[in-house]
């Protein structure tokens, strides 16, 4: 997709994506499904707060869901995804090919919080150079 037709008719509409160093874990009942120091906090007007996790550290394989789609005017066409063996019903996604303004998500996915249980831990402590 090249045409992102949101930020033509709302250019002030805004989407900040935060780099987080806090653990952050899902779970699906008992089962840790992503571990990661390197998610990125997205605040997006309109909507609720969304951590996009690198799809290295989701710890089960993922399947596309071929049947689900959206499009949204900022970021792009979603991608859903399910967890191999586990269920029908999507519980990831992700946009493949991001709107420009919104790049950083690319190799990111987020999870419907609402099916999943997400903790964020303790912020990583810094590295000293001593």
């Amino acid at each position: 997709m090249t045409d992102y037709p949101g930020f033509v008719t709302r250019p002030d509409y805004r989407i900040d994506i935060h780099a987080r160093r806090n653990r952050v874990t899902v779970h699906v009942g008992e089962l840790l499904v992503a571990d990661s120091v390197r998610a990125l906090l997205v605040d997006e007007q309109d909507h609720g707060l969304v951590f996009y996790l690198p799809r290295a550290d989701v710890e089960v394989s993922l399947r596309k869901a071929q049947e689900y789609s959206s499009l949204c005017p900022f970021k792009g066409e979603a991608t859903y995804w399910r967890f191999d063996g586990d269920g029908d019903e999507p519980l990831v996604w992700s946009y493949e090919d991001p709107a420009p303004q919104v790049a950083r998500l690319h190799g990111h996915v987020a999870f419907f919080q609402d099916q999943v249980t997400l903790r964020v831990g303790a912020a990583t402590p810094a590295v000293s150079g001593r």
